[in-house]
């Protein structure tokens, strides 16, 4: 089976795991999907993660990061749909929760957060966001 959005599916299966309080969950293995991840690692959205190699193929085990026993991602939610993408230049580069929540882009440089991408001055796909 295919999937049209792999990105989608990774941000789904971070929210149902966090939901039934898993402490680990995984997902198929992307270039693209590391760099995200990598990124709400370095945020402290997420423990980690390490690619694994099952009867699957190879993997990504992220392990979820928890706070007093909630979630420490409260909300995360697909921006640039495969039907719609979404573009953002660093003049109208958003903003999310009054700067308390991230926007992860992904721009020329690499994937990176609105903030980093607004102090590179470059613009780019908005992926997601992150509260």
């Amino acid at each position: 089976m295919t999937m049209t959005d792999p990105i989608s599916d990774l941000l789904t299966r971070i929210r149902n795991g966090q939901q039934v309080r898993k402490g680990k969950v995984s997902c198929p293995l992307s270039n693209l999907k590391i760099s995200i991840l990598k990124v709400l690692k370095e945020e402290g959205y997420i423990r980690g993660y390490e690619i694994i190699e099952d009867e699957k193929g190879k993997q990504i085990e992220i392990s979820l990061k928890y706070f007093d026993g909630k979630p420490a991602i409260k909300e995360i939610s697909r921006i640039s749909k495969p039907g719609m993408r979404v573009y953002s230049s660093v003049k109208t580069m958003p903003n999310y929760k009054n700067n308390m929540g991230i926007s992860i882009l992904s721009t020329s440089k690499g994937v990176m957060t609105n903030f980093s991408a607004k102090n590179a001055n470059i613009g780019g796909e908005v992926l997601c966001r992150v509260y």
